[in-house]
């Protein structure tokens, strides 16, 4: 399946049904009241959110989507039938934003929960008809209402992976290696730059019912944050993770410095302007140091430095080879204290109300 993160759409909500206008035709009664029943209510357009998705692929095709128009009223009161709803599924994650007429755009939600259904486009009112306009000096009221249009949108949709970990690296740093290795995932893995075009995400399971999503971005280059190798795109994923793990690979085959490496993509995620939800940006979130490929490691200096180098900056190393899981447990149980930190941190914003200084 094709990973598609972004996409633009329009949707289109029903117009409500036109109002009747009806006179009461029976026998004996010649001159019968108005019995124009209104319109029915256009349908809405509502997003879902969906665990099953991953992919914003449904929507590169079809990019047009309308509810349905409410019916018209009819004689005898009868009111119109309501027009049809329409329920578009996407992956939990996708953020939507609403294009204005100056062509910025604003974000209208963010679908995060499993099942979460949010109105985007509500449909029309329909009219009345001329039963609503009888009164005791106009018992024969001729007026009526048009339904009214529903509303009509452009959107554009943005998947955001839902991962506690991020793992981020030069391309061929070991990531995809990685991923396979602690998870179930089984992403595309070769000896070259960019093997892996899309994320990847899998789930890493701990002792004592312990779990956390791990998910394995494109290998990042110097520019990502202005876009180069696609990086804007790939750094938004990682705006949700709790912890980053830095896969730096220490051999020589790669024939670039680990120190460098490092401080490269540290500076790209510095620069990346994103920010979650809590206003946290990526040079914020905790960092674990993943020193990769020590099983290829032919210069013993290059870990040394590279240890020194973030020992001064208080930041956790850990040698360990993807490819033979050495050095992996105690990797996985740092990350597992970030997460958990996290989590804990996630739970009790969710539980104190927003603090607002004004009132104080």
């Amino acid at each position: 399946m094709s990973f598609v993160d972004e996409v633009e759409i329009h949707v289109v909500a029903g117009h409500g049904g036109r109002g009747a206008l009806s006179f009461r035709r029976e026998k004996f009664i010649p001159r019968g009241g108005p019995d124009g029943g209104d319109g029915g209510p256009g349908g809405s357009v509502y997003l879902g959110a969906q665990a099953n998705l991953n992919t914003l692929l449904n929507f590169r095709f079809q990019k047009t989507f309308e509810a349905g128009r409410g019916a018209h009223g009819e004689g005898s009161n009868r009111r119109g039938k309501n027009g049809t709803d329409v329920t578009l599924a996407v992956p939990i994650g996708t953020v939507v934003y609403e294009k204005q007429a100056d062509g910025s755009v604003v974000q209208i939600t963010d679908l995060t929960i499993e099942g979460q259904r949010v109105l985007i486009a509500k449909g029309g009112l329909g009219g009345h008809g001329n039963a609503n306009y009888a009164t005791s000096t106009n018992r024969a009221p001729r007026k009526f209402q048009p339904g009214l249009p529903g509303e009509e949108k452009d959107l554009r949709l943005h998947l955001k992976l839902l991962a506690d970990v991020g793992l981020v690296g030069y391309p061929n740093a070991g990531k995809s290696t990685m991923i396979s290795r602690i998870s179930a995932a089984r992403p595309k893995i070769a000896d070259y730059p960019f093997t892996t075009l899309v994320p990847n995400l899998g789930v890493v399971g701990l002792s004592g019912d312990r779990s956390f999503v791990v998910a394995d971005v494109p290998g990042l280059i110097e520019g990502a944050h202005t876009g180069h190798g696609l990086g804007t795109r790939f750094l938004s994923h990682l705006e949700r993770t709790k912890v980053l793990v830095h896969i730096v690979d220490v051999s020589s085959m790669s024939g670039r410095d680990p120190v460098d490496d490092y401080d490269v993509i540290t500076r790209e995620l510095a620069l990346f302007p994103g920010r979650d939800a809590s206003g946290e940006r990526l040079a914020d979130k905790p960092v674990v140091v993943a020193a990769n490929k020590i099983d290829a490691l032919d210069d013993p200096g290059r870990l040394e430095r590279l240890r020194a180098h973030l020992t001064e900056r208080g930041i956790p190393v850990h040698a360990v080879s993807a490819a033979s899981g050495e050095g992996l447990p105690g990797m996985l149980k740092a990350v597992w204290r970030d997460v958990a930190e996290g989590r804990a941190r996630d739970a009790a914003a969710a539980a104190d109300p927003v603090h607002d200084p004004v009132s104080d």
